[in-house]
């Protein structure tokens, strides 16, 4: 299989930081999109930004931005399939994807997610970490989406499918287990930020 390419969902609406881009904001005297995308360009063939609105802040970041194609904020799902439309064009099988608010994801995470899905016609993977109530905890906003399915997910989105799980579930979806719970920590709130900021 090719390499994937890599697509950063830095869509969300940050309504627990205030608004705004969270991966815009500084740990470090880096921003978290920076950080994500240190940790994902070595692991993809090409990079992508997924985000809605103006494109041009993120315009130092050197990277195309892709806005949903689907209207009103329709989650990750919708980041992933406008990943999905930009890889088609670009000749690729798969895109894997990753938060722009969570700095500190596997730098092995495409190996990881690539081997969960081995032998799969249209490979599909989310990472996850041991959970104890659980078993396990996925992370659905890390994962691996093959281009071949990118019709199916536009059909499930206009049907109003917007849990990322309920789609990846009808695809016998697999998981890549990370053993480090914090491995996947994102920064949702202030509070979060001052945490990300004592883990570096």
């Amino acid at each position: 299989m090719k390499q994937p390419l890599g697509v950063i969902l830095a869509g969300g609406q940050a309504t627990r930081m205030g608004g705004g881009d969270k991966g815009l904001l500084s740990v470090g005297g880096q921003t978290l999109l920076a950080r994500v995308i240190e940790r994902l360009a070595p692991q993809v063939a090409a990079l992508a930004i997924n985000a809605n609105g103006d494109a041009a802040r993120f315009g130092d970041f050197g990277l195309p931005v892709l806005g949903d194609s689907i209207d009103g904020f329709a989650g990750p799902l919708a980041g992933v399939l406008a990943g999905l439309d930009w890889a088609a064009a670009q000749g690729a099988d798969t895109i894997v994807t990753a938060a722009a608010d969570t700095p500190f994801f596997p730098c092995d995470l495409v190996p990881q997610l690539l081997l969960a899905a081995e032998g799969m016609a249209h490979p599909v993977a989310l990472a996850a970490t041991p959970d104890p109530k659980r078993g396990t905890a996925r992370h659905p906003t890390f994962g691996l989406w093959p281009v071949a399915l990118r019709e199916d997910l536009r059909a499930a989105l206009e049907d109003g499918t917007r849990k990322v799980v309920l789609w990846t579930d009808r695809h016998g979806g697999r998981e890549a287990v990370f053993p480090q719970e914090a491995a996947f920590f994102n920064v949702n709130t202030p509070e979060d930020l001052a945490k990300a900021e004592a883990m570096l």
